[in-house]
């Protein structure tokens, strides 16, 4: 058989942090960097992945069972075995892999590398699956095989992406729908130089705090309430503060919606710095480092809004600029925050781009 191709785009999240395990509100989009991936079957029972870009080469056997390594083949190899759980014949193949997307800045560089595996297997070997059950399976296999407790907004972000477009998730009807982009912006992207990580158990931690909030207030997840009602409720304070960026969060997206659907990106970029407010204020998943990009950007001419992208601790603030101004306010950016903070960080103008089903590279 000759080769298949696929691609799956990074995300950028625009606004709903952590809300996509509170059965809440989400607003991403897919950007034009992600993972390619090009790959062949074989004749035996063997997985042989290369990549540029991700790190080094991993091989396994599907013949002695697919196990968890602790490597970055984890993503593929879980894909693999979510599949084959969900009744895929997939058999021996080899893959190569080359990222354009930066890796730890919150663009989920893990969401493409499961998307595009996930792509080129069923490409492989075809098997008839939805989109939204695709994504299912490519978070499947971050929760159950990697073990890291995401929730559905990224793989999703990668598959539904669409040009000129955001994506809103309802994470608990689990619907999906575009929503065009506001006319005469952009978006710009900015890696603080400080890598993203959710390995030190902060992400848990998180949820369980917000899990805690729900039944305290007695109701299935925090989607299910108010920033009204939990002001009103009795809770300890961390408690509290945590659930409060949820429920102002989801309340942010729905304002959101109606600022874009009237083309509105001025108050759309409002919205968007209040997030990071609230980041810095109730959840506690910034850093010195992205609240330092943020207050440069929202200073610069042309930017209407800023905040941290993804799960923070880390990683990378988007913000919205006039596509005009973008490359000026990149630059005026990274060169306030080096005198400001010593630290040397990276632009990436950016554009909402098709997610991986609508690309045929």
């Amino acid at each position: 058989m000759s080769e298949v191709h696929s691609f799956a785009p990074g995300r950028v999240e625009l606004l709903g942090n952590h809300t996509d395990y509170n059965a809440g509100v989400v607003l991403s989009a897919a950007i034009q960097m992600g993972i390619r991936a090009t790959g062949k079957k074989r004749d035996d029972s063997r997985i042989v992945l290369t990549s540029e870009g991700i790190d080094g080469t991993a091989t396994a056997d599907l013949s002695k069972g697919l196990q968890r390594r602790g490597s970055w083949d984890d993503y593929p190899l879980g894909v693999v075995e979510m599949l084959r759980q969900a009744g895929a014949n997939v058999g021996g193949f080899e893959a190569h892999f080359v990222a354009d997307l930066p890796l730890g800045a919150g663009l989920s560089s893990s969401a493409a590398l499961e998307v595009a595996t996930a792509v080129l297997v069923t490409r492989l070997f075809p098997f008839s699956v939805s989109p939204l059950d695709l994504a299912k399976i490519c978070r499947r296999a971050e929760n159950e095989f990697v073990g890291v407790s995401c929730g559905l907004l990224d793989q999703v972000s990668s598959i539904f992406g669409r040009r000129d477009h955001v994506v809103f998730l309802d994470c608990r009807a689990e619907s999906v729908e575009p929503i065009p982009f506001p006319p005469g912006f952009g978006l710009l992207i900015v890696h603080s130089g400080v890598k993203h990580a959710l390995t030190g158990g902060e992400y848990n931690e998180r949820r369980d705090q917000c899990f805690e909030a729900a039944k305290r207030m007695g109701v299935p997840a925090l989607r299910d309430v108010t920033t009204a009602q939990l002001e009103a409720a009795e809770l300890p304070d961390l408690v509290k503060r945590r659930a409060r960026h949820i429920t102002g969060e989801n309340e942010r997206v729905f304002s959101a919606l109606a600022a874009l659907r009237a083309g509105d990106g001025d108050q759309f970029g409002k919205l968007m710095t209040a997030s990071h407010r609230s980041s810095m204020e109730n959840f506690a998943n910034s850093t010195p480092e992205l609240d330092a990009l943020v207050e440069i950007a929202i200073r610069q001419d042309g930017c209407h809004g800023a905040r941290l992208t993804g799960g923070g601790f880390g990683g990378a603030i988007v913000a919205l600029t006039e596509i005009e101004k973008t490359d000026a306010v990149a630059k005026a950016v990274t060169a306030q925050y080096l005198e400001k903070t010593g630290n040397r960080a990276t632009a990436y103008p950016c554009v909402a781009g098709p997610g991986a089903l609508e690309t045929q590279q």
